[in-house]
């Protein structure tokens, strides 16, 4: 039985999150790093039990991917802990007043980035730690500051509810403001949320359908908020006649464990393969992809939607099997399909467009220019990968612009499935990969979402807030008068 958050929980939770903005808003990135670090010990203490309620709601095997998603999230939190110690978060600016500042004497002013407000954010379905109630858009906004309102998904609520309650009691045993943090369920409830002013942001992971229809909500409020919605993607991957001479079934094997990993449910997985025409993989890439057992998806609303998206994809015109994957009930062994740069031209959408499942595409090229004209008519995403080798440098330079207008993560050979969570790592894209292309829901710097600059003209120094007094209390890193 579905659960759903009544109507006066909501309204208390809605109320709670907004009466918890401003002390929370007031608190130390010292005092956030420790309330996050509690939260990261309480779920890694109850590991066992959370473990074994997500393989039950979700399929997911519960190790490797269960155990080490896991650990992805608790690690998460404390990394945005020591985001927080760091400082440099904070854009701390200070321009002291100078009377002969070459437009005209320029006043003393001090820029800051602060908490945005409380921030909802729609859990996902395929990653039920890591980009769901503790994972890393819960984890970025509380960073900023910024109480959470956490929209649980459908596919995973018993295991969402406890990682709430788990969170919830570490939050408050560790002296976070009640109310920084709660658990809602429902779809309307979720969307009730978002329309709610008290709400100063939203983020999302999910389909593009799902996450256009929240997004057209969230800016067309009476006052509109930022929308973070990870949405769809391809990840095309390149391979050059070079690679394929050194090292083609290396990167056939490779590929096939990629786009198949976890069923396909990746927003990472390679959906198209670019293979030089004559690649001769055929048989490397039948076999690797034949070998590959069957995996349940996540649900059956998701495997059905896969079933009927692979079936267009199969009677697309100019589209061959190369390995036609089977399914019984939820479960489905990979499929792999083919067809050249031209009919991919001339193709529509079912050869265009993500299928969120283990299924992927083969399309070859003639030469550089054919694969250039292709790759300009793709629709961006999070990720483009090129295979290729060291002496390819001038083949593959002039497929860096096409490259870089598609995607926000470009790899060398290497496969996209793999996201870590570092400092300099980019997660996101154009639309429709992402509604807002400029940040990251993966990294430190998905913590920028939830912030917003405040400038400071003329005030004395005991009203500025600590990053901007001119003894520099917090000792963080600043940029003064242009200097760092």
């Amino acid at each position: 039985m579905s659960r759903e958050t009544s109507a006066p929980e909501l309204e208390r939770t809605l109320a709670a999150a907004a009466a918890a903005a401003r002390p929370f808003a007031a608190s130390t990135p010292a005092e956030r790093a420790g309330w996050l670090e509690a939260a990261a010990a309480a779920l890694d203490a109850e590991a066992e039990e959370l473990i074994a309620l997500a393989h039950t709601e979700t399929h997911l095997p519960a190790a490797p991917r269960l155990k080490g998603e896991l650990a992805r999230t608790t690690f998460q939190l404390r990394l945005f802990g020591q985001v927080l110690r760091d400082g440099a978060f904070l854009g701390a600016t200070v321009d002291h007043a100078d009377a002969e500042w070459p437009m005209g004497p320029r006043p003393d002013i001090r820029r800051v980035l602060v908490p945005i407000g409380p921030t909802l954010v729609f859990a996902a379905s395929n990653f039920p730690f890591a980009f769901s109630v503790a994972g890393g858009d819960t984890a970025s906004a509380l960073a900023a500051g910024c109480p959470v309102v956490l929209k649980a998904h459908p596919g995973h609520e018993g295991l969402s509810t406890r990682t709430g309650e788990i969170v919830v009691g570490a939050l408050a045993a560790a002296g976070a403001p009640a109310g920084v943090f709660a658990v809602i369920h429902g779809f309307e409830q979720g969307v009730t949320a978002l329309k709610d002013p008290r709400i100063q942001a939203a983020s999302f992971t999910g389909s593009v359908p799902g996450g256009r229809a929240l997004f057209d909500i969230a800016v067309s409020r009476p006052t509109p908020i930022p929308f973070y919605g990870e949405l769809g993607s391809v990840n095309p991957v390149v391979v050059t006649p070079g690679a394929v001479a050194q090292r083609g079934e290396a990167v056939a094997k490779a590929y096939a464990g990629s786009f198949s990993l976890g069923a396909g449910q990746f927003c990472t997985k390679p959906g198209l393969l670019f293979l030089p025409e004559g690649h001769g993989l055929d048989d490397v890439l039948r076999e690797a992809v034949g070998a590959v057992t069957g995996q349940p998806m996540l649900n059956e609303r998701i495997a059905q939607g896969f079933a009927h998206k692979l079936s267009e994809l199969r009677q697309a015109p100019g589209v061959t099997t190369v390995v036609d994957g089977t399914h019984q009930g939820e479960s489905f062994t990979p499929s792999l399909l083919s067809t050249t740069a031209k009919e991919f031209l001339a193709g529509g959408e079912a050869v265009r467009e993500e299928h969120f499942g283990p299924a992927s595409l083969i399309v070859t090229y003639s030469d550089a220019d054919e694969l250039i004209g292709v790759l300009d008519t793709l629709e961006p995403g999070l990720t483009a990968t090129v295979q290729g080798e060291a002496d390819e440098a001038d083949y593959v330079r002039p497929l860096l612009p096409s490259l870089t207008r598609l995607a926000g993560r470009l790899l060398w050979n290497d496969w996209p499935t793999g996201v870590t969570v570092s400092w300099a790592q980019q997660h996101g894209g154009p639309y429709p990969a992402t509604t807002a292309p400029t940040t990251t829901s993966v990294g430190t710097a998905a913590i920028e979402r939830f912030l917003r600059p405040v400038a400071w003209q003329g005030f004395p120094d005991e009203l500025l807030p600590e990053p901007l007094q001119e003894g520099n209390p917090w000792q963080l890193p600043r940029r003064t008068d242009g200097a760092r």
